[in-house]
């Protein structure tokens, strides 16, 4: 394989880390990098240091939120950041062509996804399109256990647990639904974290390491 990236996962973690204090500090780095970037010739290839698995919540840019520049980031973008097999066969893709070593699926507070899966387990008969019903049943089987907690009693803890709840779902699912990363990841370095962007401070917050 051509263009492969021999950073690893852990320099591959702290590098979105400063980033994204480079983000919320609001001295981004980016505005240079993409003027440069943008001279570079395409057909020169790519070699991006992270698989980010996101949600397709417009208010959720990954470039932006990491402050990275073109080509440093592979960006699957989901609504609720779900895991279904065209985004397995997306993350397999990039960890293979790519080498890259570390991915990262990055849920967001305020996830209309994870919010439309609670009101449809609480209102069962609403009607959604099948497409839609596609994204709730993916959801629900990681958050619909929490109804029957003391979270049910406490309507802003169960939204907030039930956005983590989902992202652990989804790191689980590309732990163990596909012999090629489940490859990788023992022989290779590679890793899958989980991390939660914070619409109201812009701080992403990594678990699950």
């Amino acid at each position: 394989m051509n263009g492969r990236n021999h950073i690893t996962a852990k320099e591959a973690l702290e590098r979105l880390r400063e980033g994204n204090r480079r983000f919320v500090e609001n001295r981004s780095a980016c505005r240079e990098l993409l003027k440069d970037s943008l001279c570079v010739e395409p057909a020169a290839g790519q070699q991006p240091f992270a698989i980010i698995l996101g949600c397709s919540d417009s208010r959720v840019p990954a470039e932006l939120v990491f402050d990275q520049g073109f080509g440093d980031l592979f960006v699957i973008r989901v609504a609720g950041n779900i895991v279904a097999p065209s985004q397995v066969g997306s993350v397999e893709f990039a960890a293979e062509r790519f080498g890259t070593r570390l991915v990262v699926v990055m849920g967001h507070s305020w996830c209309g996804a994870v919010l439309a899966t609670l009101e449809a387990l609480r209102r069962p008969g609403e009607a959604h399109s099948r497409n839609m019903r596609s994204i709730i049943d993916r959801v629900r089987p990681s958050i619909e256990p929490l109804l029957d907690t003391e979270l049910s009693r406490d309507p802003d803890k169960l939204k907030r647990e039930a956005i983590r709840a989902n992202i652990r779902a989804s790191v689980g699912h590309l732990r163990h639904g596909s012999d090629i990363l489940e490859r990788l990841a023992g022989q290779d370095g590679l890793k899958i974290a989980g991390a939660e962007y914070s619409l109201e401070t812009g701080v992403v917050d990594f678990f699950g390491e």
